[in-house]
């Protein structure tokens, strides 16, 4: 049985098609490509069952992850992150069936190490040797140490104010970090002259294809860790859209398999900043792709995207999903973040606090019912951001006793 049943890319827009064994990256129209699978293959030679002894990461899903030769695998044994129950906050939030999804438990600390993993892999296997991306952070952070474990050269430019440890974990990886005094936007257009001057790979949010296969392993494991049954409700902190155009993805793909049945799929809710909150607005106008949101600012840095070149996928997800879009305030981010540190023991990062608040908005306007299974990703650890908030501490004078 092959390791990958990848059959060709296709383009959702114009449905151009093309080959997934020499390196492409947007198609004629502009559009990200989507790869796609022999799915009635997968269905001949593969089970839902057959996963279940197979190594705990996201390459058990292999033959519907594109890399075609095992040889090519780069991985740090990544995925399979924890699902777990949250009863104190749910019960605060009047939430009976509230759940995390904890993507902080991956290598590098955040679920970008998801995409690096396949990207990186398909890179090797396609013969890249020097890559190209901008980033809010935690995705040069992946993409370079895997880069490194695979013998590419990464060429990193991140916004100046991103979290200092992404700049060092670039920069460790020994990969070449360039700052730029601006926003992401502003690191693609440097990203963009790189490749066009020195024919670098574009490893750019969706202007390759394969960072999308790494994130929609998400919605493959919450399938399987529900028994491969779904929730009713999936809140995704949204900046370029990737992990939910990638759960989305996943999920029909299982249905095509038949591993998921007949089931709705879940309500998917993209969460941004009041700061930068491109999707929603266009979200409430009714739109199909978002509008460039000026002066953008938030402190859950990576969803800190003005205008993501996936938008258009990321709304279909909502659209045919019956979900919705939803902004926060920032102080609602960090009092999330909080709470679910004080509640729930767990130091989750300002973008999946955002999910957390997201939530108890949509259950105050009975969008989301009590009873309903509701899944809020948190896509990295807190620690990555020391400076996201403030402490609350006492000072002593050493001769000093403590009266509680």
């Amino acid at each position: 049985m092959p390791y990958s049943m990848v059959s060709h890319l296709l383009c959702p827009k114009c449905n151009e098609t093309y080959d997934s064994d020499t390196i492409q990256q947007l198609c004629v129209c502009g559009s990200p490509l989507l790869v796609e699978y022999d799915l009635d293959e997968v269905k001949e030679h593969l089970t839902k069952e057959m996963i279940t002894g197979r190594e705990q990461s996201l390459w058990r899903y292999h033959e519907l992850l594109p890399v075609k030769k095992e040889e090519n695998k780069v991985s740090f044994e990544e995925g399979m992150t924890p699902f777990l129950p949250l009863p104190s906050l749910g019960q605060k939030m009047k939430l009976s069936n509230l759940y995390i999804k904890d993507e902080g438990m991956v290598p590098t600390g955040s679920f970008k190490a998801r995409g690096a993993a396949v990207g990186i892999s398909k890179a090797k296997e396609l013969g890249v040797q020097n890559l190209a991306m901008p980033t809010n952070g935690n995705a040069g952070a992946a993409w370079s140490l895997y880069a490194a474990k695979a013998g590419l050269e990464a060429h990193i430019v991140m916004p100046v104010d991103a979290p200092e440890i992404t700049r060092k974990e670039v920069s460790i990886s020994s990969a070449h970090l360039y700052l730029v005094n601006g926003l992401i936007s502003d690191a693609g257009k440097i990203v963009g002259d790189l490749v066009k001057e020195q024919g670098f790979y574009d490893a750019s949010t969706l202007k390759e294809p394969y960072r999308i296969e790494g994130k929609k392993t998400m919605g493959y494991e919450i399938a399987e860790q529900l028994n491969w049954e779904l929730p009713d409700v999936i809140l995704y902190p949204t900046g370029g859209g990737v992990g939910l155009i990638g759960i989305y993805k996943a999920f029909l793909e299982l249905k095509k398999l038949g591993w998921i049945k007949d089931q709705k799929l879940p309500r998917l809710v993209a969460v941004q900043s009041e700061g930068c909150a491109p999707i929603v607005k266009a979200f409430e106008e009714g739109k199909t792709e978002s509008e460039f949101w000026e002066n953008s600012t938030t402190h859950a840095f990576g969803i800190n995207v003005p205008k993501a070149i996936g938008d258009f996928l990321v709304l279909d997800a909502i659209y045919q999903t019956d979900g919705c879009a939803v902004a926060v305030s920032e102080e609602d981010i960090r009092i999330s973040q909080r709470e679910v540190a004080a509640l729930e023991g767990q130091f989750i990062c300002p973008e999946g606090a955002s999910t957390f608040a997201a939530a108890e908005r949509l259950r105050e306007r009975n969008w989301i019912k009590e009873d309903e299974q509701v899944i809020c990703l948190n896509t990295g650890l807190g620690i990555k951001y020391p400076d996201a908030f403030e402490v609350n501490v006492k000072t002593m004078e050493t001769n000093e006793r403590i009266n509680v």
